[in-house]
């Protein structure tokens, strides 16, 4: 193969003079040729890849860490792939899909012919850039070498009792599947999961992590270990090991990178054995400021407006997953204060705030929502949230104690702000109470946020284009006054990179849409209860809908547009 500077110096990437001052890198640090232009940027990997792939006639493949599998892994040993820089890929029949970084080399092929002997398998090369090798070499770490370590930075708090059966409790404990555990977990947090799946198959037990909202199969056990497993994360969780016939909630905590981390755990029948869910509590995540949830604008200020008042309601709405949790954390963090009493109720508690009186209702043993709601009035409150108002009591005690002076702060599942009116009434709530005690309603989604290193610039077609222009017209006037859309438009796509592990996103935000109370609305809630006439009294207000908001979003340049009309369709 012709040397790389060559190339690009033919390609008119790099002058003859700025090859030679290379080269003398080259020579004086003894990097290879990729490793330098890559260093001076003087092209992407991307292109690189392409260049190298067409020099050697080998093609070139970008694979994601969660599509190889562990068992796949075993076929070269960790010590060799790193040295060598090849890393197995696939298995297909007796072919072994093995990714080189530099295939060229005449030692690393000499090294694979060998391990190709010795575990008796046929091979076909591909060609992978140095961060693509990186990521997939992160994987050994899963359940290999790894797991010595892993036990000694996952602190695992122990469970207060022995549950279940002493045989299979001894299975669950042995320090494999303690270890295999442990690591499922570090790698979750590690990877920003928010959930963890340990899903039973005839042939395998799949465990997927959920990263950014999407599941994705990180790896592949034998289904031999799903009983141990399983077991496992029932004794951290405190459930009983021998009750695989209905479901089961737990909890535990674990410490890592210096914080603590806590775990829900569900377990769920089904026809292939015991599937377990857990949700990852990390704080960091939780606790988010409230300018990063990705409120803006109008949006902003009317909420800001009404956590200032003393008392009323303030109902975050939208379907599980949405970040209604999020948001209200986000506004008791700015209610949390010495003066006031905070205290709520909640299904299950997500996360641990200082200074604010959290209860976990238990509707098994009749404490629920409503009854907890009738004792906190007897702790002398001033803020409450409830987790969730799901009936006609729980309704009826929050609009009571909002009207008694007490700001009260809870969740709905409607599908937008406007929405929640008539729900409220469908519970049994008396029109002529929602003025005087709603202060806000508000509907949100999430999205996905574009990875800022990788985000590709790209013109948006004439759909497209159509599309934002008829959300912007809809706008309220004083806010469509402010809104240029260029003809032609530029927008952002998704690319993929070392920081974004390839996804081409990075975070997740909210979109929202705000309902105030206003007397305008107050009196139209007596006069009607029609969600139309509603909806012109919001847009008289200027309130901008969830899909409206997203479109300021991929005007930015912080999402795509593929993103608004997947979770506002």
């Amino acid at each position: 193969m012709a040397s790389l500077l060559d190339r690009l110096v033919q390609l008119k990437k790099l002058t003859r003079a700025q090859a030679t001052e290379l080269e003398k890198i080259i020579k004086t640090t003894h990097k290879r040729e990729e490793e330098v232009i890559l260093e001076k940027k003087i092209v992407s990997e991307d292109f690189l890849l392409d260049l190298k792939s067409k020099e050697l006639k080998i093609p070139s493949r970008v694979v994601y860490p969660e599509d190889v599998s562990l068992l796949v892994l075993e076929l070269i040993p960790e010590d060799s792939a790193r040295y060598y820089q090849m890393i197995p890929l696939e298995k297909k029949a007796n072919i072994l899909e093995v990714g080189m970084v530099y295939p060229e080399d005449l030692k690393t092929k000499e090294a694979l012919k060998f391990l190709a002997r010795q575990a008796k398998f046929s091979y076909k090369i591909y060609l992978i850039s140095l961060s693509n090798f990186e990521k997939l070499l992160r994987k050994y770490r899963g359940l290999k070498e790894e797991v010595v370590e892993a036990l000694g930075e996952l602190e695992v708090e122990k469970p207060k009792k022995a549950i279940g059966g002493e045989e299979v409790k001894r299975m669950a404990e042995r320090a494999p599947i303690s270890k295999i555990v442990a690591v499922m977990l570090r790698h979750a947090v590690d990877g920003g999961a928010s959930d963890i799946h340990i899903e039973p198959t005839k042939t395998k037990l799949r465990v997927r992590y959920r990263t950014l909202g999407r599941l994705y199969s990180s790896l592949f056990l034998p289904i031999t270990v799903h009983p141990s497993v399983v077991a496992r994360v029932k004794i951290l969780s405190e459930l009983k090991i021998d009750e695989t016939r209905i479901p089961q909630d737990g909890r535990f905590s674990a410490k890592m990178a210096g914080r603590r981390i806590d775990f829900r755990v569900s377990t769920f029948p089904t026809s292939a054995g015991e599937k377990v869910a857990i949700r990852i509590l990390d704080p960091e995540k939780g606790f988010r400021p409230f300018e990063r949830l990705g409120l803006e604008g109008r949006n902003f200020e009317a909420i800001k407006d009404s956590i200032q008042k003393p008392f009323g309601m303030i109902l975050a709405t939208g379907p599980t997953g949405s970040g209604k949790t999020t948001t209200l954390y986000a506004i008791l963090r700015i209610l949390n204060k010495e003066e006031v009493n905070v205290m709520t109720l909640e299904d299950p508690i997500e996360y641990y705030m200082d200074g604010v009186n959290q209860s976990q209702v238990r509707p098994d043993i009749g404490y629920t929502f409503a009854e907890g709601l009738r004792h906190i009035m007897r702790q002398d409150p001033d803020i409450i949230m409830v987790g969730e108002i799901r009936d006609e009591e729980t309704a009826s005690l929050a609009i009571h104690s909002a009207l008694t002076g007490h700001l009260v702060l809870s969740s709905l599942h409607t599908n937008n702000a406007v929405g929640v009116i008539p729900r409220l009434v469908d519970m049994g709530v008396e029109p002529f109470l929602i003025p005087p005690t709603l202060n806000i309603a508000i509907a949100q989604r999430l999205i996905r946020i574009l990875c800022p290193d990788c985000k590709k610039r790209i013109k948006a077609s004439p759909e497209v284009r159509n599309l934002i222009l008829k959300e912007v017209e809809a706008m309220p006037e004083s806010i469509r006054q402010k809104v240029e859309v260029p003809s032609p438009l530029y927008i952002y796509g998704a690319g993929g990179c070392k920081k974004c592990d390839n996804t081409g996103f990075v975070d997740q935000a909210g979109i929202f849409e705000v309902l105030t109370m206003t007397p305008e609305l107050g009196q139209l809630i007596l006069q009607t209860l029609s969600e139309a006439e509603i909806e012109k009294e919001a847009k008289r207000q200027g309130r901008i809908t969830m899909r409206q908001d997203g479109m300021f979003k991929v005007l930015d340049g912080r999402t795509t547009i593929e993103e608004i009309i997947r979770v506002t369709k």
